[in-house]
């Protein structure tokens, strides 16, 4: 977030409680093939975790050991967090707002789930509010074969609003996913370079329990491609170069509890993977 604020910030998870129209039945069941949100939800913001303010109490003390920051952006990370009631989602933003040390809002979304008024909203909220589109890849025959229940277009046009609105997007991507080539990496890096974004977070495929992407893979480990960390950090490296200079990495690599993860198991921390780059 450099050149936002005037020191470091840090980023503290928080479980609204809400849900997924890709699992309701809205846009489809069971969820994107590789989901499985009790992979990436910190303890303290696991489901029942309490109101966003305690969350947040806890998450900002479970967090002082890494040092002091000017202040804390609270990241609706799990599930769709622009999903529901406007004026809930809205109360639920407010509450992480006015907790002490808190500077800001990001928000992890669908690009499907982003109604006119409830963007409306986020431009008028203070002081700072960025939204997480999850892109996870620029080709359509992708996306389907993910069960993601959304075309690339849609994520175009979700981003171009929001920068319409002077919110700032961020993005995700998985490199690696069924069907895809070191070529359609690099078209990601293309394409995503010509929408204003301002943030890219990378993750590389796993294989998590409980997902249907683990069912396949137990079916026939070779229908899912996975890469070696060098094989990945080259990837990332070569992406990289093909970005747009001014697009800040928030993340390059997938941090999954070993007891969900299935595969690969690199036994490398995140902060050992930067070094491979």
């Amino acid at each position: 977030m450099a050149g936002i604020f005037p020191g470091k910030v840090r980023k503290i998870a928080v479980n609204a409680g809400l849900g997924c129209p890709n699992r309701d039945g809205t846009k489809g069941s069971g969820g994107c093939i590789y989901c499985n949100n009790l992979s990436f939800n910190p303890a303290y913001a696991a489901t029942g975790g309490g109101s966003i303010d305690a969350q947040l109490a806890r998450g900002i003390e479970f967090s002082r050991h890494k040092g002091d920051v000017y202040g804390y952006l609270a990241y609706f990370q799990s599930y769709t967090n622009t999903y529901g009631d406007i004026d809930r989602l809205t109360a639920l933003y407010d509450e992480a707002l006015r907790h002490p040390g808190v500077v800001g809002l990001v928000i992890a979304t669908r690009p499907d789930c982003l109604p006119e008024e409830l963007m409306d909203r986020l431009q008028a909220m203070e002081p700072y509010v960025m939204v997480e589109i999850g892109v996870e890849s620029t080709l359509d025959s992708t996306l389907k074969r993910i069960n993601r229940g959304h075309d690339f277009q849609c994520a175009q046009r979700a981003i171009l609003e929001l920068d319409r609105r002077g919110i700032d997007v961020g993005a995700h991507l998985i490199l690696g996913l069924p069907g895809e080539t070191h070529a359609d990496f690099m078209e990601h890096a293309r394409r995503m370079s010509q929408l204003p974004v301002k943030t890219l977070k990378l993750h590389q495929l796993q294989v998590i329990k409980g997902t249907p992407l683990a069912r396949m893979y137990s079916e026939d480990e070779s229908s899912v491609r996975l890469f070696t960390a060098q094989e990945y950090a080259a990837t990332v490296t070569e992406f990289i170069s093909r970005c747009r200079p001014d697009i800040a990495f928030d993340r390059f690599v997938s941090e999954t509890p070993p007891d969900m993860l299935i595969a690969p198991r690199w036994n490398i921390k995140p902060a050992e993977f930067a070094k491979l780059l």
